[in-house]
């Protein structure tokens, strides 16, 4: 049996996701599409996380749009998203039937693999996508949010591996979206997940902590199948190591991918002048391209760092950072110690940043706080602080769920497609209104006023487009 190991390539998606807030646009991507598809990558991953809302939000683009003309680049290499389980592109459940549309929809514009995970780890929120991905004859990859403490386990890890297993999950992905996985942890960790499962094996890193190469070597040696890469001008600081570094570290060696460098070098030379520009437009930030040791302290992943620090920059409390740092470890304890990954992470990032701010902890507790204790997002793997739970909701904690908090959810689709009728061309616009109703019916009144010759940089300056 072959050692190869494979790559997926993270440019397209989770690489200018995490270093330049998702501002890659479309006409950007095709003209190096052909090379890209040359190369034998195992999958390029170019759609979902927050593409869908950048799209729409900033570029002025149809989602949709971009999956269908980069399907239509790649002839040979499949294609990838990341969905967020029943929270599918957005930051909160939504009924079954939306999730079940929106999967079709993703495979019927040509989606190959869809990466599916739940910021809690709870099962029952995957259930839905999986089963719905099967059925449109698409790859259904579970990930699995990698974090550390107490609960997290070798045993919770290969346990929840197998329930997926059961499930139907067609391979399994460890997602360390912080950088938390240490090398040796990763060798442990997939020789125990090949010993529980017979799905391949796909690990996903970020560079944030600057471990995450030597992660790789480890997981590889421990027969991990998969690595996500990214080109060198998109890669390392918070995004994911680089592809051509992973190719050349594994030549001539069991594990020898078999990529070539100057198809590779082709690709690099094409995005270095895109990086080179947003470097001076200020879009890519110095802070993100280093190394920050204290991710592992603080087990804070890189987007959410820089979304605390502009927190509190608007707030003028710069200098309260570190004790909002402190804060972020306890939060997550109290809130029963889950993964930090959107959502969860920028729920438990914004308590922290009240708790600091208002100088007294859970005075003011956010809405998704309370609908977190609440149950409404899932399982987490340790109880709540049962302090916290009579502090933030008081006689409203007997309203508190333990079923599958899309169980409570009535069907959505019709009455999303009531609401938005007026202004549907296609229909997928149906879905990008169901997860973002104004960022969406901003877009389609851009739409209309481009195809109906309406001065639309009047529409940008309204909506605050950000050009790249």
């Amino acid at each position: 049996m072959s050692s190869a190991v494979k790559i997926m390539d993270t440019t397209l998606r989770d690489a200018h996701q995490s270093l330049i807030a998702t501002r890659m646009k479309t006409e950007e991507m095709l003209p190096i599409v052909p090379a890209m598809d040359e190369v034998g990558f195992h999958a390029i991953e170019c759609w979902g996380g927050a593409t869908f809302d950048a799209c729409l939000r900033f570029l002025k683009e149809d989602p949709w749009d971009r999956l269908r003309k980069l399907r239509d680049g790649f002839k040979k290499t499949k294609l990838q998203m990341l969905f967020r389980g029943q929270n599918i592109l957005g930051y909160k459940p939504y009924p079954d039937d939306v999730v079940e549309y929106f999967v079709q929809k993703s495979i019927a514009n040509g989606i190959d693999i869809i990466r599916i995970f739940d910021c809690l780890n709870d099962v029952r929120n995957l259930e839905t996508a999986i089963r719905a991905t099967g059925k449109e004859g698409g790859h259904a990859q579970v990930a699995l949010s990698y974090t550390l403490g107490d609960a997290y386990t070798l045993d919770y890890w290969m346990d929840t591996a197998r329930r997926v297993e059961e499930i139907g999950a067609d391979s399994l992905c460890i997602k360390d979206m912080a950088g938390l996985l240490l090398p040796q942890k990763a060798y442990e960790l997939i020789s125990a997940l090949k010993s529980a499962t017979s799905l391949p094996i796909e690990l996903h890193t970020h560079y944030t902590s600057g471990v995450a190469s030597m992660t790789y070597m480890k997981a590889v040696e421990a027969g991990c199948d998969i690595i996500d890469t990214a080109m060198s001008p998109f890669a390392l600081g918070t995004s994911q190591p680089a592809t051509e570094v992973m190719v050349e570290a594994f030549k001539g060696t069991l594990y020898d991918s078999g990529l070539d460098q100057k198809k590779l070098s082709e690709i690099a030379a094409y995005f270095r002048p895109m990086r080179e520009k947003c470097l001076e437009s200020g879009l890519m930030n110095p802070k993100v391209l280093g190394v920050n040791i204290n991710t592992l302290m603080y087990q804070v992943p890189g987007g959410m760092l820089s979304n605390l620090i502009s927190q509190l920059k608007e707030q003028g409390k710069e200098d309260k950072f570190e004790e909002v740092l402190d804060e972020v470890p306890r939060v997550r304890k109290d809130l029963g110690e889950p993964p930090l990954v959107t959502p969860s992470s920028q729920i438990v990032g914004t308590q922290a940043v009240f708790n600091v701010l208002m100088g007294e902890r859970y005075k003011v507790a956010t809405n998704e706080t309370k609908d977190i204790l609440l149950g409404k997002y899932g399982k987490t793997v340790k109880p709540f602080n049962p302090e916290i739970v009579d502090l933030v909701l008081g006689e409203d904690k007997k309203n508190a769920i333990t079923c599958r908090p899309a169980d409570l959810l009535e069907p959505g689709l019709e009455r999303f497609e009531e609401e938005m009728k007026e202004w549907k061309q296609q229909d997928e616009d149906v879905l990008s209104y169901a997860l973002f109703p104004q960022v969406a019916l901003d877009f389609f009144k851009y739409r209309k006023a481009q195809q109906t010759g309406v001065d639309v940089n009047m529409i940008d300056k309204e909506n605050g487009a950000y050009p790249l």
